[in-house]
């Protein structure tokens, strides 16, 4: 009898805690604009404007870099559910394929928030400008960012344009013109060739010169210190 009457009050225990938990869970998510219960989608757009979506990339870096993170408070199991059959992404960010450079990680940002290219030395190709379209003109992000990072390998190449194996010195051309510009300053490199190619995302592009014109889209350069964890806007 008193086996019974114990059992009985472990599992209330266990039932009031897995309430308690699942209720903060949900709490957080639905605090940090993640729809949850009933929704019929994951809206990570929120009919956020340009200006505000470059906004909430800054203000989740600046959560990463406090080592305050949100994002990983929401269940991925609902985040997934909702993002099967489609995605709406807010944010596109052409990065560098550097490991030390985790997009959603450094912007605090979850499953369905960002559309990421990613290629060393974050610069613009065809088959990038054509990925980076298809975020404008079919998933509707607000904002494109072009992100360096500092210590960057594939401009730390290109200056010194040594010879290299396989198809890696394919890279340094695309990259000279910051290289030239930079004065063979290795800070200035990188901040100059995040800004040359968001230039050209701005005008090589039909569609995103004409997002941008109609308001619909920003496009913005920024670097990304390793040690701070800070992304700075160029």
């Amino acid at each position: 009898m008193l086996h019974k009457v114990r059992t009985h009050t472990d599992s209330c225990r266990r039932q009031f805690l897995q309430g308690v938990l699942s209720s903060a869970v949900v709490g957080a998510v639905a605090g940090s604009g993640i729809e949850l219960g009933t929704s019929e989608r994951l809206s990570a757009q929120a009919n956020l404007s340009p200006d505000t979506a470059l906004q909430e990339l800054l203000a989740g870096n600046q959560r990463f870099a406090a080592n305050k993170l949100t994002s990983i408070e929401h269940d991925l199991s609902i985040l997934k559910e909702h993002t099967l059959e489609k995605q709406e992404p807010f944010a596109a960010v052409l990065a560098c394929a550097d490991s030390r450079v985790p997009v959603e990680l450094l912007f605090d940002q979850t499953i369905g928030h960002i559309f990421v290219t990613r290629i060393a030395g974050n610069f613009v190709t065809p088959e990038i400008i054509a990925s980076l379209e298809y975020g404008v003109a079919v998933l509707g992000v607000k904002t494109l960012l072009v992100l360096g990072h500092s210590n960057c390998g594939a401009i730390k190449a290109a200056m010194k344009a040594d010879s290299v194996p396989g198809q890696i010195s394919s890279l340094y051309a695309p990259l000279r013109r910051a290289v030239e510009q930079s004065g063979g300053n290795f800070n200035q490199a990188i901040e100059i060739n995040t800004k040359i190619q968001a230039e050209l995302l701005r005008t090589s592009s039909t569609v995103i010169r004409d997002a941008v014109k109609a308001g619909k889209l920003r496009v913005d350069a920024a670097v990304y210190d390793l040690g701070t964890g800070k992304a700075t806007l160029g």
